[in-house]
């Protein structure tokens, strides 16, 4: 059985978007949230060897990285939506 890491889609689609600019300031929303709950299944079931989840840290640091950089492109804040010029 192996350990990779599946590729997931892109974490900043229209779906994702759409949700992030219409949650309540307060609420939080990941779009990585998948990658992240695979990494921790992985340690659950690995009795928290983090050596062996590897991969799944690796694909939920690149899922934050390209959207983070997507929500630079955008000119919006990564936590509170678009930023508005006055």
């Amino acid at each position: 059985m192996s350990s990779q890491a599946e590729p997931s889609e892109d974490p900043w689609n229209k779906d994702t978007k759409r949700k992030f600019q219409n949650k309540s300031k307060s609420e939080f929303f990941d779009p990585c949230q998948e990658a992240a709950a695979k990494s921790i299944r992985c340690l659950n079931r690995n009795g928290g060897d983090r050596q062996m989840c590897t991969d799944y840290f690796e694909a939920y640091r690149a899922c934050k990285k390209e959207w983070t950089n997507k929500r630079k492109r955008e000119g919006g804040s990564i936590f509170f939506g678009p930023s508005k010029s006055t």
